[in-house]
């Protein structure tokens, strides 16, 4: 069970970060609309407006961040039901009743995540950036990419499991090389 909670945060936190990425982009100061390098990008303001929240709960949602949102309330749902019927079985019929019962509540919850993700985007990301940003999630290259995502976290969080091992390893092997030149054998 502790594998299945860290192995969801992971991923839950992983499709946050692959999913903020094209928002995360439309916000490099690369070029100016002229193409000209060096300009300073445009600053979000301290509070951000209606509007602005606004374009950023549509890249929340069209991103496919939401997603990650989601699936939590099921999930807890799930190991909630699994921890108390492991003991007690006898309480899976009563259970799954008051599951169904509470369900619609907790649901009610994603909005709130989805609203303080927009808050957070909206804080970090102008409103042309945040247009841009879900013009891109709207467009059918942007849909074609939320409709891979899940696809592609599956892929990704594995490689990016290998990837950390190995670059431990390697780390530690690196500096006990080091440390032993320096006549240390650890």
């Amino acid at each position: 069970m502790p594998h299945l909670v860290s192995r969801t945060a992971g991923a839950v936190l992983l499709s946050l970060c692959v999913g903020a990425i094209p928002a995360a982009l439309a916000q490099q100061p690369a070029t100016t609309p002229l193409g000209k390098p060096g300009s300073q990008p445009a600053v979000a303001p301290a509070a951000p407006s209606p509007q602005q929240i606004s374009e950023a709960r549509d890249v929340v949602l069209y991103s496919g961040i939401a997603r990650s949102f989601q699936v939590v309330v099921p999930q807890y749902l799930d190991q909630i039901g699994a921890s108390l019927t492991r003991t007690r079985p006898d309480l899976i019929r009563d259970l799954n009743v008051v599951m169904e019962q509470v369900k619609p509540e907790f649901d009610k919850r994603i909005d709130e995540m989805v609203d303080n993700a927009a808050k957070i985007y909206a804080a970090r990301l102008t409103e042309p950036q945040l247009k841009d940003a879900a013009a891109f999630f709207k467009s059918p290259a942007g849909v074609a990419y939320v409709q891979a995502q899940p696809a592609m976290m599956n892929d990704l969080f594995p490689a990016m499991q290998n990837w950390q091992k190995k670059m431990s390893e390697d780390m530690v092997t690196r500096i006990r090389t080091e440390m032993k030149k320096k006549g240390h054998d650890i």
